[in-house]
């Protein structure tokens, strides 16, 4: 099941604020260690950029025009920079995506969207982004499992907006929504992680179209053929398979 989402949960804190909970530091202002954590973690983004993971706490140091003691108080180490990092990614991720899609008809042209767009960056030139995440995702999950499901928890509450949106519109019937929402960031992650290593036979658009009408059918959607995943074209649903212009 998704993670809890009551009020003063873990799940309900921002990643700076988790990071800030982690710090071996007793922070003295939140605030001024937010601010730090933010630098770094924008350094930690360049660094991964220009060299995958192969940059030391010293370059990030450098990177962030803060002291190597600085670092240390804020984080353990290299690998409580990268959890933080990726919780940082998937929270600014899931917000651009929604705010990208927000004019779209429905909520599954947005789904629809969604899917497709994370899957797309596997058609890039420099294959070193995916293989990076993929490596440290599953690096990282074994050394902080909870963190790591919560770290994608921005993403489940979009999709599992969505599916809502969809289910009171009579456009899809889950049985659960929330563990769909679960399930179908699984399943669009696990397809990510696979061909950032993996020779691809098709283009990354086929690839993610296959995905999205196994994930709309796996909620009671519809199918329509010829043509793409959705309802009849003159219901809300109709055309969701099309991204946006």
């Amino acid at each position: 099941m998704s993670a809890s989402r009551g009020e003063g949960s873990v799940s309900g804190m921002s990643w700076t604020e988790r990071a800030a909970d982690r710090s071996p530091l007793m922070q003295r202002s939140r605030s001024r260690n937010v601010r730090q954590m933010q630098i770094m973690v924008e350094a930690a983004k360049r660094l991964i950029a220009q060299k995958g993971y192969g940059f030391t706490t010293q370059e990030l140091a450098r990177e962030a025009g803060v002291a190597l003691q600085t670092f240390y108080r804020h984080f353990g180490g290299k690998d409580q920079l990268l959890l933080a990092t990726i919780e940082d990614l998937h929270a600014t991720t899931a917000a651009g995506y929604a705010k990208a899609a927000r004019d779209l008809p429905d909520p599954l042209a947005r789904l629809h969207y969604y899917v497709t767009t994370a899957l797309a960056g596997l058609d890039e030139a420099d294959a070193q982004g995916p293989r990076f995440i993929t490596a440290e995702h599953w690096r990282l999950h074994q050394m902080f499992p909870e963190e790591m499901t919560l770290a994608a928890q921005p993403t489940v509450d979009l999709f599992a907006r969505e599916l809502r949106s969809a289910q009171e519109q009579g456009l899809i019937a889950p049985s659960d929504v929330d563990r769909s929402a679960e399930l179908m960031v699984m399943l669009v992650r696990a397809v990510y992680h696979h061909y950032a290593f993996k020779a691809k036979t098709e283009p990354a658009a086929a690839i993610a179209e296959h995905v999205w009408e196994l994930c709309l059918q796996g909620v009671g959607g519809r199918i329509d053929r010829p043509g793409r995943a959705g309802q009849d074209d003159d219901t809300p649903g109709g055309g969701v398979a099309m991204s946006p212009s």
